[in-house]
């Protein structure tokens, strides 16, 4: 699948950080089990929509069907997960006073806003004056939000102008769907506003994207950038740190640590991918002074386990319910085993969520802040006198 420079899954990246997209091209593009994964689901959850709403036989479908069931990476839990996703934008169509039009897996075209820009919404319902677009997102690493969206809001501005002369909408509404985190984040706006918002802010930007020109400016987006372990702009923003040496009194205010943990938040992170970048160079044959790659530690292992310890029961040196630790899969590992609706049928009863472990946040988290300050009356509500 070919992808636009400026693309709309990498909108945060340039609009943020504009000349970032040119320099991605220098970089090699990368793939993983879980963006694999990613694309399994969605050619699932894709084959169900069509079922549903278009035309198709059910020998199509089987073929089709078991075709993507023959992937290794296919999952009972996936199946489930992609029938949620068919019921929501089921239950969604359902709500319209007319049956809406519905179009799945459709290529939209925003080049007017950002050059050569295109992307593929994963569904598009459009009723009355509203146009309605959802997305899968099919990773379970942090819940992705509507609110605000670059990615979406692309997607919208390209699908207004592929519909806007056939319907009069006023309405938009963008819907990520993430079943794996129990997600649904939903935004909603006037097309005006859309319309606005990309000529006035990405069109100007994106200019600059597409010619390389413009700011380098690190942040949050940088984490899937091609270039982030070597870009000279990140790596300024993290030894900026430097720059405290010698100024800081002895004990730091909370006005200090705060503005610590923003500066450092990437600190790390920027040094393992450095360290990756680096061992890949090595690898490669080149030089980077200083270091070179070396062959990790190793541990002894069997060839065969289960041959091994045949071996030694047969000979009479050890009892087998010594060799083998019977250990309990996890809680994921079960309903991934079962499927995410037999799992809730058959365990619904043994199953709770206790309160997670108090974790720092940034400010701009949606989460509740929690506190585990007390007063007199509490701390002393048990004691007898």
């Amino acid at each position: 699948m070919s992808h636009a420079l400026l693309n709309a899954s990498g909108a945060s990246r340039w609009l943020n950080c504009p000349p970032s997209a040119r320099l991605e091209q220098d970089f090699p593009d990368s793939t993983s089990e879980a963006a694999a994964e990613g694309t399994l689901a969605h050619a699932l959850g894709e084959l169900k929509l069509q079922k549903y709403f278009t035309p198709m036989s059910k020998a199509t479908f089987t073929k089709r069907h078991n075709k993507i069931k023959a992937d290794p990476l296919y999952t009972k839990e996936m199946e489930d997960y992609t029938d949620e996703y068919l019921d929501y934008i089921k239950d969604t169509a359902l709500k319209y006073p007319s049956q809406p039009t519905v179009t799945i897996e459709k290529k939209v075209d925003f080049s007017s806003y950002a050059p050569e820009g295109f992307g593929t919404a994963d569904c598009i319902l459009i009723s009355g004056d509203t146009l309605h677009i959802i997305d899968l997102k099919y990773g379970k690493g942090v819940p992705v939000s509507a609110e605000k969206n670059p990615q979406m809001r692309l997607y919208a501005l390209g699908a207004l102008k592929e519909y806007d002369f056939i319907y009069a909408i006023n309405k938009v509404e963008m819907v990520i769907f993430q079943p794996r985190l129990d997600n649904i984040s939903v935004d909603a706006m006037e097309a005006e506003t859309l319309l606005n918002w990309g000529n006035a802010f990405v069109k100007p930007l994106a200019q600059q994207a597409f010619k390389g020109e413009g700011e380098f400016t690190p942040g949050d987006h940088c984490r899937f950038c091609r270039a982030k372990a070597v870009c000279r702009a990140r790596s300024v923003t993290n030894t900026a740190l430097e720059d405290f040496k010698g100024k800081l009194p002895p004990v730091l205010s909370n006005e200090e640590v705060g503005d610590l943990l923003l500066k450092a938040q990437d600190l790390a992170k920027w040094a393992e991918d450095l360290k990756e970048h680096a061992l890949k160079m090595c690898l490669a044959g080149e030089t980077v002074p200083g270091w070179k790659a070396v062959e990790g530690r190793s541990n002894r292992c069997f060839t065969d386990t289960d041959a091994a310890f045949k071996e030694l029961t047969t000979k009479g040196l050890a009892k087998e319910e010594v060799l083998y630790i019977r250990k309990p899969i996890t809680l994921t590992e079960t309903e991934t085993l079962l499927g995410k609706k037999e799992f809730s049928t058959a365990l619904s009863d043994f199953v709770i969520k206790p309160p997670g472990k108090p974790a720092l946040a940034k400010e701009t988290d949606k989460r509740e802040p929690l506190t585990l300050k007390t007063d007199a009356n509490t701390d002393f509500a048990n004691i007898q006198i």
